[in-house]
């Protein structure tokens, strides 16, 4: 634990960050599997995709089914099962297209860089505010075309976008530091609600960067932070999917973590 606290100073977290870190790693330790993730309950949504796979023989042009069942592949870890019920929502109503950003993270974690950044700029044109999917097209553009492309064409935006995101696509475009985003959430004038669901996003998105630029080490302590988020896990269907990510992905680095580790 004393080396924890070491290594978390090392990072240079604002104080306040560091501290509920620490509290975070002595109360539950490192998520290994995103099966293990405290409230995550696998058996549960194993049983709703056998329930709507079941609906889908009844009903198999229903749009809705595809996107529930689509939605507990993707809780599961299970992205290529998950793309294709995404997929097949645009096939049955092809409108959806533009507007499917659930399918451009999809793209994103089955390793489809270019298509990702595709279905991002599509929705660029269905709302031309939402800085998160701003967020998601350069991370997709970053994997596949690296960081100076990515950074240079970030989409624009003209008008303001809900808190903090204005600040997180600051970070993503070189203006301001982690410790300046941090320290602004931190020193809001917002109750308790509010600052949560900040720090929720400013980490989650902050660890997602890191990672992306090749620092999984600096990056796993802000998916911990974003996957402890009692917030996330608590939030409405959008903000409870990036909740999803989060842990998913700090698995996929616990993983990479104990593959590396291992002998030949």
């Amino acid at each position: 634990m004393q080396s924890f606290v070491r290594s978390v100073d090392s990072l240079k977290f604002p104080r306040w960050f560091a501290a509920g870190l620490v509290l975070c790693f002595a109360a539950w330790g490192t998520i290994a599997h995103a099966q293990s993730t405290p409230d995550f309950e696998a058996e549960k949504w194993e049983d709703r995709v056998s329930q709507l796979s079941e609906a889908i023989i009844a009903s198999p042009k229903n749009e809705q089914l595809y996107s529930a069942r689509g939605d507990a592949h993707f809780f599961l870890g299970q992205f290529k099962e998950a793309l294709v019920d995404y997929d097949k929502i645009v096939e049955l109503v092809p409108e959806r297209d533009s507007s499917h950003w659930r399918r451009g993270i999809a793209l994103y974690y089955t390793s489809q860089f270019d298509k990702a950044t595709s279905q991002f700029q599509r929705y660029h044109s269905f709302d031309q505010v939402d800085r998160e999917n701003g967020i998601w097209r350069y991370l997709s553009q970053l994997k596949h075309s690296g960081n100076k492309v990515a950074q240079a064409e970030l989409l624009k935006y003209e008008k303001d976008d809900r808190e903090p995101f204005g600040d997180i696509y600051r970070l993503y475009s070189g203006e301001i530091t982690k410790k300046e985003l941090l320290d602004r959430i931190a020193n809001a004038k917002v109750d308790d609600d509010e600052q949560s669901k900040r720090l929720f996003y400013a980490s989650l998105y902050i660890g997602l960067h890191e990672d992306a630029q090749g620092r999984p080490g600096q990056a796993k302590p802000y998916l911990q932070q974003a996957a402890l988020s009692d917030w996330g896990r608590t939030a409405g269907y959008g903000p409870n999917f990036m909740w999803h990510v989060a842990r998913l992905h700090l698995q996929k680095l616990s993983q990479r973590e104990s593959s590396q580790r291992s002998p030949d």
